[in-house]
């Protein structure tokens, strides 16, 4: 794989690579800056918008529950990673700094690159532009929340843990094994709704009018 290329962009926004990052960021934090708050806020908040991903794909995959006008399947896990851990991890990575510009900056940056990681799963056919949009919404409200009332400055940080997020971000996408989450993620719809196979954007697409409501056209919904 060559250094830089739409699948290592978008393997940015795994769960299996940004999480142990956050909770090691949100170790440091808790026991080394006495922001024990702060790190709840984030965790509380990211813990929240991956359960409200979830819950979006288990209820199309398990019981149909789409939007066939937005060609909305539930929301991007990837886009809703990225812009939910990003900007918190720039923000911890930069703490050192005394200069708030830079700080925010680097806050700027991280959105930025969460919005292209959103983007890279158009061209691998992965998403919808309407499932990326409203993952990387609900992603950057979650950061939104975390960031609100940050201290200003907070006590040095370690001079390794800044490398080693930059090093884990630039290594994992080429060394991590394949996310497994999505087949975990519709073993799960299976097993909840009773169901051999899990409903596809295939069929969503090509024939609504055979789907359950939940899946039929706007204008169908609003007929009856």
């Amino acid at each position: 794989m060559a250094f830089f290329s739409w699948q290592w962009l978008s393997r940015l926004g795994e769960a299996q690579i940004l999480l142990p990052l956050v909770l090691l960021a949100a170790a440091w934090l808790w026991r080394g800056a006495g922001q024990g708050r702060l790190a709840l806020r984030w965790l509380l908040s990211l813990a929240f918008v991956a359960a409200l991903t979830t819950l979006s794909k288990l209820a199309f995959m398990g019981w149909a529950w789409g939007v066939a006008d937005w060609d909305f399947t539930g929301l991007s896990g990837h886009a809703m990673f990225a812009a939910a851990c990003l900007p918190m991890l720039a923000w911890v990575a930069l703490a050192r700094c005394r200069r708030p510009l830079v700080r925010r900056a680097g806050v700027a940056l991280a959105f930025a690159l969460a919005a292209a990681i959103a983007y890279s799963r158009l061209p691998l056919r992965a998403h919808s532009p309407s499932e990326l949009l409203l993952g990387f919404a609900l992603g950057a409200a979650a950061s939104l929340v975390s960031l609100a009332g940050l201290p200003r400055q907070l006590p040095r940080l370690p001079h390794r843990l800044p490398a080693a997020l930059a090093a884990a971000l630039l290594i994992l996408p080429v060394s991590a094994p394949r996310s497994r989450t999505h087949d975990w993620v519709m073993a799960l719809s299976l097993q909840l709704s009773g169901r051999e196979q899990p409903y596809t954007r295939e069929s969503l697409l090509r024939e609504p009018a055979a789907m359950p409501s939940s899946m039929q056209p706007l204008p169908a919904l609003l007929d009856q």
